[in-house]
């Protein structure tokens, strides 16, 4: 079975949904599908190698990220030649979010080609502060993403709040909610004998206050003006914040903000395991991976109110806070005062039963295994019946367990 794998950036951007795409294509390669990962060209590619599929990117214009914030890379023509190239030589196209121009362009060429569509819809409206954006966001779910999720013969939905969210459109299919997986040999709670004094020394973050995480894009979406004000409200905690983005925190000239660029994968692992908490205030999100892997090094996590309800087995491990656009002080104000009893419950005599029972979940619920066989069962099933409906033998596709 040969599946094409539709993203608008690889997963050297960082974001959550490349970074899913990545592990799923890898997931995929080692079940024996052949992968043909097609992405723009705004990012470097992985390695054309076995591990990941084979990597196609193709040519785009990267304009509104680099100005405005906001991932929205348009193929040129060349780009679009070539994805219409590499969805007819396919059997499925496996794409990850539906406003994406080139995976809009891949919808179109496998309608022309009849190829089967598994759409995985990662995030539902971004409420966006700026009055443009949030009109320009609702226009682009009204014309783009609901067409694209009723044209796909099988929709997934990462989390629970973006099926409810789309929960109204008629469907080729019933959805599927699959979680995204998480890679627990990696972020997992600190090994025996684990010093963290010793390890925010490394990263350069005080020894003797609370450190509070953040890993994601620095851009508005993501909540970093909200953090900026609980910064400013909480001088005696600690802020590590790890990604990039258009937004710089270094310009906040804060000395209890700490910046990390560089990090990203298993270098993020010693910065989860020396903080005390994780702090996500962003708006607009599916099931954020990040939370995934804090709550999976044993951290207790604070995020917007939405974002807590994306899995509702996940919530008595999840403060959820309301998050007011109109109000940013109010809402950093009540991020602060949840962080206050968080960290207080962090401190006490449970901390350690507290931090396995939420590593313990995430290995439960969040399998990468688990969801790989789910994918293929789709896939698998697509094929077969786009084959027999083409008068051919459906591919032989080896199930091999988790």
């Amino acid at each position: 079975m040969k599946v094409l794998l539709a993203t608008a950036y690889f997963d050297s951007h960082r974001g959550g949904i490349e970074m899913v795409a990545g592990c799923l294509a890898r997931e995929l390669s080692r079940r024996d599908v052949e992968v043909v990962w097609v992405a723009t060209d705004a990012t470097a590619k992985p390695a054309d190698d076995a591990a990941s599929g084979k990597p196609v990117a193709v040519k785009a214009w990267n304009i509104t990220e680099r100005r405005l914030g906001i991932p929205f890379p348009l193929p040129g023509p060349a780009g679009i030649a070539a994805i219409w190239r590499a969805v007819a030589s396919t059997d499925v196209v496996l794409m990850h979010d539906s406003l994406y121009p080139s995976n809009v362009v891949a919808m179109s060429a496998a309608k022309w080609h009849r190829k089967p569509v598994v759409l995985v819809q990662h995030i539902a409206a971004v409420p966006y502060s700026n009055p443009v954006l949030r009109g320009a966001m609702h226009t682009a779910n009204v014309l783009i993403a609901r067409p694209m999720l009723a044209a796909a013969d099988q929709v997934v939905f990462i989390s629970e709040t973006v099926a409810a969210h789309f929960a109204s459109l008629a469907f080729k299919a019933p959805p599927r909610i699959i979680f995204n997986g998480v890679d627990t040999d990696l972020f997992a709670l600190p090994p025996a004998g684990f010093d963290r004094r010793q390890a925010r020394s490394r990263l350069g973050v005080p020894q003797d206050r609370p450190v509070v995480a953040f890993v994601g894009r620095f851009v508005e979406k993501k909540g970093l003006h909200i953090i900026e004000r609980v910064a400013r409200q909480r001088p005696d905690l600690s802020f590590a914040l790890a990604g990039w983005g258009p937004i710089d925190p270094s310009g906040w000239r804060l000395p209890n903000v700490h910046v990390f660029s560089h990090l990203q994968g298993a270098s993020l692992v010693p910065l989860y395991q020396a903080s005390d908490a994780f702090l996500l205030p962003s708006i607009g999100e599916g099931l954020p991976l990040v939370m995934q892997e804090a709550l999976a090094c044993g951290l207790p996590v604070i995020c917007g109110q939405e974002t807590a309800s994306a899995d509702t087995a996940a919530r008595e491990f999840i403060d959820g806070v309301a998050i007011d656009l109109a109000d940013p002080d109010g809402t950093a104000s009540a991020f602060a005062e949840r962080l206050d009893r968080v960290l207080a419950a962090a401190a006490g005599p449970s901390c350690g039963a507290a931090a396995g029972a939420r590593n313990a979940f995430v290995r439960g619920r969040y399998s990468w295994g688990a969801a790989t066989i789910a994918y293929l069962a789709i896939l698998h099933d697509l094929v077969a019946k786009a084959q027999a409906a083409a008068g051919g033998p459906a591919p032989q596709t080896q199930r091999k367990s988790a």
